[in-house]
């Protein structure tokens, strides 16, 4: 290290984490939290990107996706949610099995590797459709996979299953289910909980759930929203909670930080996240979660020119193409509909100074064509 760094470092009070790092030793709550406040966004990337390096080297992941987002309708009303409509809303919508498959066949030309289906909490579907809406995508790409559900949907899922939810984590995996994705989990906090998703599953709801789906044997990732009325402490503790989870199930395969979108939410009034404020959760989440494989840049919530940077802040997945992706936009998109070709993917890690690397969305590697 420079005599620069090591200047920078002791200016910004971060030379004892430097030596944590070095040292293998892991990071502590204190450590989050100075990590937060210093005002040396450039250190805090610095130590992220010696942990990014040590992990994956110059790699950088990406996937060819779909995102499917079968119905909007909800009945949790988050304050934070511009994409939920009540039943007799004229923007809401259920997706028929047919419209499921007609939207991947729309990309039959695209070698898609997976597909992302999330949704509202719509108490009138029944379990039947959920089964259905899985095998109607491996009907249409049998070597796909899916990705789908957040902890939220499968706790409605096993309500009107009537199972034992490793039971009906059983029937799942037999229709086609591969993997998980971590929405829902918003920031692990009673007193947000209680003020911006009161009717959602509570914090250690949502680790319940993900303790039996890593037990079922399906591996899922992990977030946090941030940007909103959330604390530093609080960020701090929900990161070492997560950690705490993957110490015991090991079934977390990536962490994406969320940036709140306030637009057409009851938060409107709530500023948007800076690229400063972005580059420095996905850093710090590099630095404190030592067990988790992966952290990802999720370009469509931060823009791509702030992901290209978050290559050098701790990040190693870049998402994927993000073929209508509907739930946050990042870039003013007025139709929801944003997506990158799989050159400009390309272009993008590379011009970024790393190596991209085609993934599944198990974290298989692919050929890169």
């Amino acid at each position: 290290m420079s005599r620069l760094m090591e200047s920078k470092l002791a200016a910004s009070g971060l030379e004892k984490i430097y030596q944590k790092i070095v040292d293998g030793v892991r990071l502590n709550f204190d450590d989050g939290l100075a990590l937060y406040r210093t005002h040396d966004l450039t250190s805090v990337g610095f130590l992220a990107n010696l942990v990014r390096e040590r992990k994956s080297g110059d790699l950088t992941y990406f996937v060819r996706n779909l995102h499917i987002n079968y119905t909007n309708i909800c009945n949790k009303g988050c304050k934070f949610c511009s994409f939920y409509a009540l039943p007799n809303d004229s923007r809401a919508y259920v997706l028929s099995i047919q419209d499921v498959q007609d939207r991947i066949r729309k990309h039959g030309d695209v070698p898609i590797r997976e597909i992302h289906m999330v949704a509202g909490i719509n108490p009138r579907l029944p379990y039947q459709y959920y089964l259905d809406l899985i095998r109607a995508v491996k009907e249409v790409k049998p070597s796909v996979h899916v990705k789908a559900f957040t902890m939220i949907e499968l706790a409605q899922i096993q309500r009107v299953a009537k199972k034992p939810m490793g039971e009906m984590l059983v029937d799942l995996k037999a229709a086609g289910l591969d993997c998980c994705p971590g929405g829902g989990a918003e920031v692990f906090s009673d007193r947000v909980h209680e003020e911006l998703f009161r009717a959602k599953l509570d914090n250690e709801g949502w680790f319940e759930v993900a303790r039996e789906v890593h037990r079922a044997g399906i591996r899922s990732n992990a977030t946090m929203l941030y940007g909103h009325i959330e604390t530093v402490e609080e960020k701090v503790k929900h990161l070492l909670h997560i950690r705490d989870l993957q110490d015991e199930t090991g079934g977390f395969m990536c962490f994406i930080p969320l940036a709140f979108d306030p637009a057409n939410t009851e938060l409107s009034h709530i500023p948007v996240t800076t690229g400063y404020a972005n580059l420095r959760e996905i850093a710090i989440a590099r630095l404190l979660l030592d067990n988790f494989p992966h952290i990802k840049a999720f370009w469509i919530m931060i823009t791509p020119a702030v992901a290209q940077l978050a290559l050098w802040y701790g990040a190693d997945d870049i998402d994927g193409t993000v073929s209508h992706y509907e739930i946050t936009h990042a870039l003013g998109d007025t139709s929801h509909h944003q997506e990158l070709s799989h050159e400009q993917l390309l272009a993008m890690i590379c011009e970024a100074g790393r190596k991209p690397v085609e993934r599944d969305a198990l974290y298989n590697l692919l050929p890169l064509h």
